[in-house]
């Protein structure tokens, strides 16, 4: 006999989310839309080959986009890391200001020599990271309980 599912198995659980190709990556680039962090939780390890960010991620999952204005909106802080990051390139930021608060818009990957490749992380006011990848691999994993955002809005879009 199979037991039925209880609602406790639904509660919400921390996101730890992969990525290996284009379309993975897209849903990892939705989920870190408008994270915010500071320059200096930026980390490329060239032994590992591993870049990491700590993010304060939106939590775009949270809530139906019909209900967003109904509810306190809120971040949890995340690590977003890639593997076999080879080279790490940045322009429009100022790598030397400990005080920059970065804002990320999106994730993108494009293919040069199958399977490597640059995955470039878009940042807000045309800033950019590139990362030079020998194959595409990618997590999303949040790392704190939820905390209402500071703001206390719902990042907007030109709407």
């Amino acid at each position: 006999m199979t037991d039925d599912a209880r609602f406790e198995d639904g509660a919400e659980t921390p996101l730890n989310l992969g990525a290996v190709d284009s379309e993975d990556l897209k849903i990892l680039s939705a989920l870190a839309q408008d994270a915010v962090f500071p320059i200096t939780e930026m980390r490329w390890q060239a032994r590992e080959r591993r870049f990491a960010l700590l993010l304060n991620r939106f939590r775009w999952e949270d809530v139906p986009a019909a209900e967003r204005r109904k509810r306190q909106p809120e971040r949890v802080q995340a690590v977003l890391s890639f593997e076999g990051v080879t080279r790490v390139a940045s322009q429009g930021i100022d790598r030397s200001d400990g005080d920059t608060i970065l804002s990320l818009l999106a994730v993108e990957f494009a293919e040069t020599d199958a399977p490597s490749g640059h995955v470039t992380l878009v940042l807000a006011g045309d800033g950019a990271i590139r990362l030079e990848v020998e194959a595409l691999e990618a997590r999303l994993r949040d790392v704190t309980r939820p905390y209402l955002a500071p703001s206390g809005h719902v990042p907007r879009h030109g709407d």
